[in-house]
């Protein structure tokens, strides 16, 4: 099912070049699109279009089978969450207050602001007694967290995110990116998440968006626009620091061979690595200690299969 769909849209400022040029496309319930490109290839235009915020001058968008024209547009923004970089906390609230501002928008009484912030802020990684504090009292990553938090308080089926990690430390960074990943397979909320972080983009999106001068060069999974590149503009972009950053992110247990039952005495003088841990990490292991493989071993610590090279082959074999 599409939730969102662009049918020949175009958008230009003062009747200048195109920022976005009749583009199509759709995006399916539960997918995490994320959106890169160049500075000044339409990202932000486009998500800010998908909520009235930006009028477009062509085409059609359709949200949830219904044109962006037979929107209420307030109603349409209050069902849509909406996380951006620059946070937009409001410093006189608490956070609890900040949390329930869009359910006290649509009418939900104080009882049930005070519930669902209780159960937004431990679900974004923070204690219940955050919620009596200001915003200037939290970090740039914990003020994120709340920023999340309020764009799920109505639980919208949408949620746009505009580079929402990019003013916080790389640690802090990884953290937010590692909860968003987690959040977003427990939800399955449609997620449009624009990024100039390429990395960022292979770890989260489910489908890879890049754009180019208001249009899509292309869009798939983050294997096929790494292996199975359709324009030359793809190959020059995704190039082999977006390998590397694929491997980076790509867990071991998508690409180890399982034994046919779990081992639980791990084979003398094995080297090990965990499931959990990615296969960058497993390559760097076996170059660090010239071994052809390593022996996989579980939470228990019990061996449950082996990761050799030509694994990563067969799976980046399209």
């Amino acid at each position: 099912m599409n939730v969102l769909t662009f049918t020949d849209v175009s958008k230009s400022y003062d009747n200048q070049v195109r920022v976005i040029d009749r583009l199509s496309f759709s995006i399916e319930k539960g997918e995490f699109i994320t959106l890169i490109g160049p500075s000044g290839c339409g990202k932000t235009t486009l998500l800010k279009m998908i909520n009235g915020l930006i009028p477009f001058d062509e085409g059609v968008i359709s949200v949830k089978d219904r044109s962006l024209a037979d929107w209420d547009l307030i109603k349409l923004r209050r069902e849509i969450g909406y996380v951006i970089q620059q946070i937009g906390l409001f410093p006189h609230m608490t956070i609890e207050k900040n949390i329930g501002y869009v359910l006290s928008l649509l009418g939900r009484d104080l009882g049930e602001q005070k519930e669902k912030a209780k159960e937004l802020i431990k679900l974004v990684g923070l204690d219940a007694d955050y919620l009596t504090r200001y915003p200037r009292e939290l970090s740039g990553g914990q003020k994120q967290r709340v920023g999340v938090a309020r764009a799920l308080a109505a639980d919208p089926d949408i949620i746009l995110m505009d580079e929402p990690f990019g003013a916080v430390d790389d640690i802090t960074r990884k953290v937010l990116q590692d909860e968003m990943k987690a959040l977003h397979k427990k939800l399955q909320k449609t997620i449009v998440f624009v990024t100039h972080d390429i990395e960022e983009a292979i770890k989260l999106g489910t489908r890879i968006v890049l754009m180019d001068r208001g249009r899509i060069i292309q869009a798939g999974t983050k294997e096929e626009m790494l292996f199975a590149p359709t324009t030359e503009f793809t190959k020059r972009f995704l190039g082999s620091k977006s390998f590397n950053a694929y491997l980076g992110q790509l867990p071991i247990e998508d690409v180890y061979r399982p034994y046919e039952a779990t081992v639980t005495k791990i084979p003398q003088d094995n080297e090990t690595i965990n499931l959990t841990d990615t296969a960058m990490e497993g390559i760097r292991k076996m170059i660090k200690e010239d071994l052809q493989s390593l022996v996989v071993i579980n939470e228990e610590d019990k061996a449950v299969g082996e990761f050799q090279l030509q694994d990563i082959q067969q799976k980046i074999q399209l």
